[in-house]
C-alpha cells in the first residue's frame, strides 16, 4: 500500500514540472489538495482491496503536486532574511500533522472494527477539502505571475507583502529585480526545456537531487520499515509512522506500546524542529546540514550496536537513541531538502528542477523501502551502520559542494553559482561575491576548519538586510569609497534613492 502511494507521488512530482507552470503555483497547490481529497474519501469509504489500491494511488497522484509545489511557493513569496524560518515553520505543521495521526491510530486502536482504519483515512479529506479551500484565498506566487505577463497583479501582490503600498520603494525595487531577471533570461532566447536547464544549471539540479536522496538514504524512511502485525489493519499516510513501531518491536516493544512509543517520539519529533526557526537565517543552511548528519550518524551506529548486544536494557535504550536520531532528522535533513531546491534554482526552471528534486525524494523513498526489508533479512543489526554511513557521505557532500543561501535573493543565486552576466571578463559585482560555493579542495586557512565552516555558512554579519529594504539594491549595504559615496554633479538635486553610504 505504501508503494502504492509512493509510485503515485513519483508520476505527479514529474508532471508538476509542466503544471506549475502552466496553471501556476496557487492553482497546482488547489489541484493537488482536491485529487488528495478524493483519493483519500475513496480509502475512507473503500468497499475491497482494489478500490484501497486505487485510491492510495490517486492520494499519491495528489501528494506529487502538494509535495513539489509547496515548497517553490514558499520560497517566492518569502523575504530572502526569512525565507528560511518560513520554510522550517512549514514543516514543523508538517510534523505536526504526521503526530496527529500516530495519536489518531494509537486511539483507533482501542476500536474493535473496521471504524479503526476508516476514520483516520476520513480526518485526511477534512484536512485535504480545508487545503483546497484555504488555497483558494491565497494569492498567486508574484514571481510566476510576472514570469507570465501579468505584470499588475504581480505588482499588487508583491505590495501585498510589503504592507500594500504599489507605490513604495521597496516593493518596486522588488518587482523591477525579479521583471529584469525575467527580461535577461528571455533575451537568451534558449526556450524552457529539460534539455536546456540540463545543460545550463546541471550541477544546481544535481544538487538539488542530492539533498532529497541523502535525506532518504539517512535512514528516515528506510532502517525500520517492517511494518508491524499490529498494524496491518490500520492505514497511515506517513512511512516513518510503520518504520518507527518496526524498530521498537524490534527492540522488545509489542503491539500498542509500539505504537505508543512512536507517538511520544513524534512529540520530540515536533520539538526538534523549532530549533531551526532561529537558526537556517544566523547559522545557514550548510551548518545545519553537517551538524545534523554527525548526530544522526552516531545515533544509527549506537542503534545498531544495541540491538547486536541484545541485553534486556536494549528496549530503553533503543528507544533513546531513535529518538535522538528523529531529533537530529528534524532539525536538519527534514525541513532543510526541501527549502535548498527551490532557492537555488532559477525562475525559469524551478518548478522543473524542483520537481527531479522531489521525484528523486519518491523514487529514493520507493527503493529504500523495497530494499530495506531484503538487507533486515541478510544483515540484521548491521543496516544501522550502513545508514549511518550514508551520514557521513552526506557530511562530505555538504562540506565541499553546497554553497550557502542564507540571507541571498532568490534573483541573486547566479553570484554564489559564479555564473552571472560577465563584463569586460570580470564576473558582475555584487554584495554575495564572497560567499560562493567553498572550492571542492579548500585550502587550509589560518582560521582552522571550524571558523571556515561558519565564515562559508553566509553573508557577512556586516551585511544585515533590514525589513525595510530589498537587499539586492541596497547599495548602502556595499563597501564603496569615499569618493564615490555620492551619484552626481555638484550642484544638481541628488535622489536619495541613489546615495551609497557605508
Amino acid at each position: 500500500m505504501v508503494a502504492v502511494l509512493e509510485i503515485g507521488a513519483f508520476v505527479t512530482s514529474i508532471a508538476a514540472g509542466r503544471i506549475g507552470d502552466l496553471i501556476g503555483r496557487r492553482g497546482t497547490l488547489f489541484s493537488g489538495a482536491v485529487v488528495f481529497t478524493i483519493g483519500g474519501a475513496i480509502q475512507a469509504f473503500t468497499i475491497g482491496f482494489r478500490t484501497m489500491v486505487l485510491g492510495r494511488l490517486i492520494s499519491g497522484f495528489g501528494v506529487g503536486l502538494l509535495s513539489t509545489i509547496v515548497p517553490i511557493y514558499q520560497s517566492e513569496i518569502s523575504p530572502p532574511k526569512h525565507r528560511g524560518a518560513l520554510a522550517c515553520a512549514e514543516f514543523t505543521v508538517n510534523i505536526v500533522g504526521y503526530s496527529v495521526s500516530v495519536w489518531t491510530d494509537y486511539f483507533c486502536s482501542f476500536i474493535d472494527s473496521n471504524l479503526s482504519w476508516r476514520i483516520p483515512l476520513f480526518i485526511q479529506c477534512v484536512v485535504g477539502a480545508l487545503l483546497a479551500a484555504g488555497s483558494l484565498l491565497m494569492p498567486e506566487s508574484p514571481r510566476w505571475l510576472i514570469d507570465t505577463n501579468k505584470d499588475e497583479q504581480g505588482m499588487e501582490v508583491i505590495a501585498d507583502l510589503h504592507g500594500g503600498d504599489v507605490h513604495g520603494t521597496v516593493a518596486k525595487a522588488e518587482f523591477q529585480e525579479i521583471k529584469d531577471k525575467v527580461l535577461a533570461e528571455r533575451a537568451l532566447g534558449e526556450g524552457r526545456s529539460y534539455k536546456t536547464m540540463w545543460k545550463k544549471y546541471q550541477r544546481r539540479v544535481l544538487l538539488a537531487m542530492s539533498s532529497q536522496a541523502f535525506a532518504q538514504l539517512n535512514g528516515i524512511n528506510g532502517i525500520f520499515f517492517q511494518l508491524p502485525s499490529v498494524l496491518r489493519g490500520v492505514a497511515n499516510e506517513v512511512n516513518s509512522h510503520f518504520i518507527l513501531c518496526s524498530v521498537f518491536e524490534e527492540a522488545g516493544w509489542l503491539g500498542r506500546q509500539a505504537i505508543l512509543m512512536t507517538g511520544v517520539n513524534s512529540v520530540v519529533y515536533i520539538l526538534s524542529t523549532f530549533p531551526p526557526w532561529y537558526l537556517v537565517d544566523r547559522w545557514g543552511r550548510r551548518p545545519i546540514l553537517l551538524s545534523g548528519a554527525v548526530v544522526m550518524s552516531f545515533a544509527l551506529g549506537f542503534t545498531g550496536y544495541f540491538i547486536y548486544l541484545d541485553k534486556p536494557w536494549t528496549p530503553d535504550a533503543v528507544v533513546l537513541t531513535v529518538i535522538i536520531f528523529n531529533a537530529a532528522f528534524g532539525y536538519s535533513w527534514g525541513p532543510i531538502p526541501w527549502l535548498y531546491p527551490p532557492e537555488i534554482l532559477p525562475l525559469t526552471f524551478r518548478v522543473k528542477g524542483v520537481s527531479l528534486s522531489t521525484a528523486t525524494n519518491w523514487a529514493f523513498n520507493w527503493i529504500v523501502g523495497q530494499m530495506t526489508p531484503y538487507l533486515q533479512d541478510m544483515i540484521t543489526w548491521r543496516l544501522y551502520f550502513m545508514h549511518a554511513f550514508f551520514c557521513l557521505c552526506s557530511f562530505v557532500l555538504v562540506y565541499f559542494l553546497y554553497p550557502e543561501t542564507k540571507g541571498v535573493p532568490l534573483e541573486e543565486m547566479d553570484y554564489i553559482f559564479g555564473e552571472a552576466e560577465q563584463k569586460d571578463g570580470l564576473p558582475a559585482a555584487s554584495p554575495y561575491m564572497p560567499y560562493r560555493s567553498p572550492h571542492p579542495f579548500p585550502k587550509r586557512t589560518r582560521n582552522g576548519w571550524f571558523s571556515r565552516l561558519f565564515s562559508a555558512s553566509g553573508l557577512d554579519r556586516r551585511k544585515r538586510v533590514d525589513d525595510e529594504s530589498y537587499a539586492p539594491l541596497r547599495d548602502e549595504d556595499r563597501d564603496v569609497p569615499e569618493e564615490f559615496e555620492m551619484i552626481g554633479h555638484e550642484g544638481e538635486d541628488v535622489d536619495p534613492t541613489l546615495s551609497h553610504t557605508r
